[in-house]
């Protein structure tokens, strides 16, 4: 991105002073912004281990990519993993191939993680400097150019405004409590929700600008296709027919983003991959990967994942609490008065000033796309949260009309803002009597060590000082109010909120890593290892084996035993108990009670938690095998399914 911008075309450029306070300004605020990102996403990013069930599936693909050298097609627990493209696998692969990994990396989260913590932590950036450039001083239809605006706000007492609403964008992105959890998560979804969203911001800015280079949002959007595949292009797509919907024809929209060329430019990113991986894999790569995770997921419900069609309304509120009421006011004033006679039904923007509107569209687009879709899950509205932070940042300033402090409904959805904050202050104030509530059988101590910690009333203090500072700066301060409010919530996180994940990690994580020691203490050569019940897949990655899961049926044990005698994959050979005796079987208390696994005489190595690590002779495993076919138990291992791992 260029550091600086010339005055838009028609007008005066700024005087000297002014456009040095502006960029001592810009420096700032961007510095903060890096700061708050790297507080609330990178600190202690490698202190807790991966947390079941899709990121070690992640991480061990990512780790079999650096050690094995095939950077093509990403593949664990020796099957290959076509569910996404490899931009992310290739990532944290470049730092798992780093020297040192045992004393930077133990727990392997650091490598994992850190693509989506930057990358986070990059979109606040994108949404900071945005605004930094293009302060949002007009209403839609009301013509005014950036620098003038920002002239205008230095004359009028405004200038909190200026460094205020970047910081609240950012933030408001920030703590959405998704990016708080998936922003820490080593999976796709926080790298194609960046990615995506510094290709609009990138569209954005050069239709506001009218100038510059119009080819780096298509490049970008190609790399969030080589993240998650086509719907990035759709999304996009959506997003822009939208807007110039709303501008009053997509004529211009286009002429200044040069769609056509620009999807050529994304292909010539995306192409050279899938054609490889095609060319490599045949069908059972276009099957998975466009049938079933792209398409079908569409189409159809797949993992059970059926919501009704209402489902991302009370996502998209909870996804930007405590400020959803500002979002909502945000959107509606966004869209702008209606407009009567003909030809867009709402009043265009000054391009320029148009970032509210554009970010509106952008919403609508992720929410009617989504909508539209069989399978729903919360993450997939991870794609419209940047939207959401700058509607919530201009509906909270004072200088934009979305945000007057003297409208009734901009104080209505200020004081819903106080309101919920302090609610979920009571929350964390009542939670040492609500967490008895919290019924786990993975965790059963959680409760007594979340009070023991003392960490609820913490977060309760940080959520009432934030209620609090919010509403006192509001009357003295009405341009820094929602930033007075959100600063105590960046306190929230580390005071609070990573304390308790590392508790959690504590709890459910590191018996599973106990039981990952434990193996490679007593595995013999050769021997076979298998985790039956609850299933867990950061037993692969920190034993680095092969493990066969099975679940607490018992066509469970009849498929175990079957597959150990037949099941051929990278890292396994079948084997017959006179070659291989025994099995090495990670079981939990609950499912070693079940009738089908009890009395075949379990050797137990150790125990962790509620895992027990049996050693089991094959042959009586095999009998009770046979007895359970006898009894109508079928073989289900061979049956095709779209994800196995």
């Amino acid at each position: 991105m260029p550091t600086t911008l010339p005055s838009p075309r028609g007008t005066s450029p700024r005087p000297p002073r002014l456009a040095q306070r502006g960029r001592r300004r810009q420096a700032l605020v961007l510095a903060l912004t890096l700061a708050f990102g790297l507080l609330l996403f990178v600190w202690k990013l490698g202190g807790t281990g991966l947390v079941d069930e899709t990121p070690p599936l992640f991480a061990a693909a990512a780790r079999a990519m650096a050690e094995g050298g095939d950077w093509l097609i990403p593949r664990v627990n020796g099957l290959p993993r076509y569910d996404k493209p490899p931009l992310v696998y290739w990532l944290m692969g470049a730092l798992y191939a780093l020297p040192g990994q045992a004393r930077w990396n133990p727990l392997g989260s650091w490598a994992a993680a850190l693509p989506s913590a930057l990358a986070t932590a990059a979109v606040m950036l994108g949404l900071a400097d945005t605004l930094l450039r293009w302060p949002q001083t007009a209403g839609p239809g009301v013509l005014a150019d950036a620098d003038a605006n920002a002239e205008d706000a230095e004359r009028a007492g405004l200038r909190t405004t200026a460094v205020a609403q970047p910081l609240e964008a950012a933030l408001a992105f920030a703590l959405s409590p998704l990016v708080l959890l998936w922003g820490r998560t080593p999976v796709s979804d926080a790298l194609f929700s960046a990615l995506l969203a510094l290709s609009l911001l990138l569209l954005w800015r050069r239709y506001a600008a009218n100038q510059g280079a119009w080819w780096p949002a298509w490049v970008v959007l190609g790399l969030a296709v080589l993240t998650k595949g086509p719907v990035a292009v759709v999304l996009v797509a959506l997003t822009l027919v939208l807007f110039g919907a709303s501008q009053g024809g997509l004529a211009e929209l286009a002429r200044r983003l040069r769609p056509g060329r620009g999807l050529l430019v994304t292909a010539l990113v995306t192409a050279p991959w899938y054609g490889l991986a095609l060319a490599a894999e045949g069908r059972p790569f276009w099957d998975s990967f466009f049938g079933y995770h792209n398409l079908q997921r569409f189409t159809s419900v797949v993992n059970h994942h059926l919501q009704p069609w209402w489902f991302f309304g009370p996502v998209l509120l909870i996804a930007s609490l405590p400020f959803s009421p500002l979002l909502l006011l945000g959107l509606v004033r966004a869209l702008g008065p209606p407009r009567r006679g003909g030809g867009s039904p709402i009043r265009p923007a000054d391009p320029p000033q148009s970032l509210g509107r554009f970010c509106a569209c952008w919403l609508l687009a992720v929410l009617a796309f989504f909508t539209a879709a069989s399978t729903k899950l919360p993450s997939y509205w991870l794609p419209a949260v940047p939207a959401a932070a700058v509607l919530i940042a201009l509906a909270a300033s004072p200088a934009t009309p979305a945000g007057g402090v003297s409208g009734r409904a901009g104080r209505w959805a200020w004081r819903a803002t106080l309101l919920l904050t302090l609610l979920i202050a009571a929350v964390f104030f009542t939670g040492p009597w609500l967490v008895g509530l919290i019924q786990d059988p993975e965790l059963p101590t959680l409760p007594a060590e979340l009070v023991r910690g003392g960490r609820l009333p913490l977060a309760g203090l940080c959520w009432l000082a934030a209620a609090l500072l919010g509403w006192v700066v509001s009357h003295r301060k009405p341009a820094a109010r929602l930033l007075a409010l959100q600063l105590p919530l960046v306190l929230f996180v580390p005071l609070a909120l990573l304390p308790s994940w590392a508790l959690g990690d504590r709890l459910r994580g590191a018996p599973v890593r106990a039981m990952a020691a434990s193996i490679a203490r007593q595995a013999k050569p050769g021997e076979p290892l298998a985790m039956v019940g609850i299933l867990k897949p950061s037993l692969h990655y920190y034993s680095r084996r092969v493990v066969i899961y099975e679940g607490i049926q018992p066509a469970g044990l009849r498929n175990l035993s079957d597959r150990l005698r037949h099941e051929r994959r990278r890292g396994q050979r079948p084997s017959p108990p006179a070659e291989q005796p025994t099995v090495l079987v990670v079981i939990d208390q609950r499912t070693a009670q079940a009738p089908h696994w009890r009395d075949l005489q379990p050797v137990e190595l150790d125990r962790a938690g509620l895992y027990r690590l049996w050693r089991l002779d094959r042959r009586r495993l095999e009998a009770r095998a046979a007895d359970l076919g006898t009894a109508g138990v079928p073989l289900e291992w061979r049956r095709p399914v779209p994800e196995r791992y």
